[in-house]
């Protein structure tokens, strides 16, 4: 059989010692930082392009304090979204594992989540728009999504199910190496790591990219957001079908890990937490209209 093994790639990319204390910044951090930065950075050069806009939805300082509100809203939304969406048993008997972030257990949609509650009470005190703001913030999000799941990749996790084809990857450890019904002494999976990492972040971003530079958009709230949010939730709902799901939805009668099912049918917890997404998404689109057509 033909795989591809697992690049040798460490998932710190180093390490010091500083006073007895043990400091490392690993690739995940890194695309956090990355990802938060570059869309803080085109979100302002989008504030600075007049031809843009016929009133910019708001300030340069604005913009600065609504990073802080974001960058909460992803890490505590992300964290909680884990605990209740995919582990609530076990997070719910032992609260005071909630708070060892460093562990691991983020969730995208309770990300989402998170920056949709920081960003509409910004929106409100502040007076400002909330459709054009949540526009411009969804049209970088794409930069964060792909390259958080380039570093999923790197730290050897949420790989995909097994698979004969050629692009098949031979993850390290011995969880994604148990493929029972494999008939080789190595198990390869789908790369649903770069999967997600080309749909959700390069596709999906540079659609948005251009709608917003050379598609005008942005002069119909609602649009750019809309489509994000139906095209995550789609590509993730795709996705699913051939990413492992996670280790407690999986059982000897569930070997597809379904956690909603009727007689065997049924879908993943991505699955189920995408489908409101799209329906969500599709609303903003349908709703969204010229500022010169909303105005009349």
């Amino acid at each position: 059989m033909t795989y591809i093994p697992f690049p040798p790639v460490s998932p710190e990319i180093f390490t010091i010692d500083v006073f007895g204390m043990t400091f490392s910044l690993r690739w995940y951090a890194l695309a956090y930082i990355t990802g938060l930065m570059a869309g803080w950075w085109l979100v302002r050069q989008a504030l600075r392009t007049p031809r843009l806009w016929t009133q910019p939805p708001m300030r340069e300082d604005q913009l600065e304090r609504l990073l802080t509100w974001v960058i909460l809203g992803v890490i505590l939304g992300g964290r909680l979204g884990y605990v209740l969406f995919y582990q609530p048993d076990i997070y719910l008997a032992n609260p005071w594992l909630i708070l060892r972030v460093w562990e691991g257990g983020m969730s995208f949609h309770g990300g989402f989540l998170g920056v949709a509650v920081a960003g509409l009470i910004f929106c409100r005190r502040e007076g400002i728009s909330a459709l054009t703001t949540g526009d411009l913030f969804a049209s970088v999000a794409p930069i964060g999504l792909g390259l958080g799941r380039i570093a999923n990749f790197i730290n050897g996790e949420l790989w995909g199910r097994p698979t004969t084809l050629p692009w098949g990857v031979a993850f390290p450890g011995d969880a994604a190496q148990f493929c029972p019904d494999m008939l080789t002494n190595v198990c390869a999976r789908h790369p649903s790591q770069i999967y997600e990492a080309l749909l959700e972040g390069v596709l999906l971003g540079s659609v948005l990219l251009w709608g917003v530079w050379r598609g005008g958009w942005l002069s119909s709230p609602g649009k750019v957001m809309g489509l994000f949010i139906a095209g995550y939730g789609t590509a993730r709902f795709l996705v699913e079908f051939v990413r492992q799901p996670d280790a407690q939805f999986v059982s000897e009668g569930n070997p597809l890990g379904l956690a909603w099912q009727i007689h065997g049918w049924g879908l993943t917890q991505g699955q189920a937490l995408s489908l409101p997404m799209i329906a969500v998404g599709l609303w903003f689109l349908l709703r969204s209209r010229p500022l010169a057509e909303a105005g009349r």
